[in-house]
């Protein structure tokens, strides 16, 4: 049976998606077959890493959930597309699914103003997982603390929290961790981002996990170069020796229990 993991932020500006395309990139070059669902719906943007855009999102996570198609067929294979940047176009032989949320806007509105049916979105998360065989389904979700993302925590058997190390990130992640400990989540790590290269990220590591007595996958150091490369690509494919790249792939055999 694959595994669910939800990779979550309380507050925006985590680089949640970036780490979410990145840890799916490693488990698919592993030899997993791994399908990310993008469910923040009211600001999609994982499938620009993978280089999607409007024009090749011919259904959507959208469609589905209104009932205009079949969650597979939202499903695209990713490096796949004419002009993949270096690093996607690694994965153009292997098994990775990107389910986009939409770009447009009235689809977007319509979310803000009506929501959708969960319990359509768990069906979907059960047919991707039997159809395409999954070793691995994450899910990138919306940031902060919602009914649709407590919903999709639930059923998660791992949740990854994304933090930096900052006041306002560990007052809302004491929160997270609360919310995911009381729906009995199997597993839950912390993963920290953009931390300051002078400082000493084992002393990071052990500060962080004192303070909320759960276990921390990795400590990536702050991008300078991956702020530069604008999301236009997997920053660990394509740069496989930046030193965020090698605390990325040593998170995620932790995350994925990669040999």
């Amino acid at each position: 049976m694959s595994q669910i993991i939800s990779i979550h932020s309380f507050r925006g500006g985590t680089g949640k998606s970036n780490v979410t395309a990145n840890l799916a990139a490693q488990a698919a070059m592993a030899g997993k077959r791994v399908a990310v669902v993008d469910t923040d719906i009211q600001s999609p943007g994982i499938h620009v890493l993978f280089g999607l855009d409007e024009s090749s999102m011919k259904q959507t996570l959208n469609d589905y959930l209104h009932d205009k198609c079949a969650v597979t067929d939202a499903a695209f294979l990713v490096g796949r597309g004419s002009t993949p940047q270096p690093g996607a176009a690694q994965l153009a032989d292997k098994s990775l699914w990107l389910v986009p949320s939409s770009i447009n806007t009235s689809e977007v509105s319509r979310v803000v103003r009506d929501g959708y049916d969960f319990n359509t979105l768990n069906k979907g998360f059960k047919t991707l997982r039997k159809e395409l065989q999954l070793d691995y389904l994450l899910i990138d979700t919306h940031p902060g603390i919602n009914e649709e993302t407590l919903l999709s925590v639930g059923i998660s058997d791992e949740m990854v929290i994304i933090l930096r190390p900052d006041q306002q990130d560990f007052q809302g992640t004491a929160v997270t961790l609360d919310v995911a400990r009381s729906l009995d989540v199997p597993t839950i790590r912390l993963l920290v981002n953009k931390a300051l290269t002078r400082y000493d990220r084992s002393q990071i590591r052990s500060e962080v996990e004192d303070k909320f007595h759960a276990p921390v996958a990795g400590v990536l150091p702050l991008n300078e170069d991956m702020v530069e490369l604008g999301s236009s690509d997997i920053f660990s494919l394509r740069f496989p020796d930046h030193p965020w790249s090698q605390e990325l792939r040593r998170a995620a055999k932790t995350i994925l229990n990669l040999a």
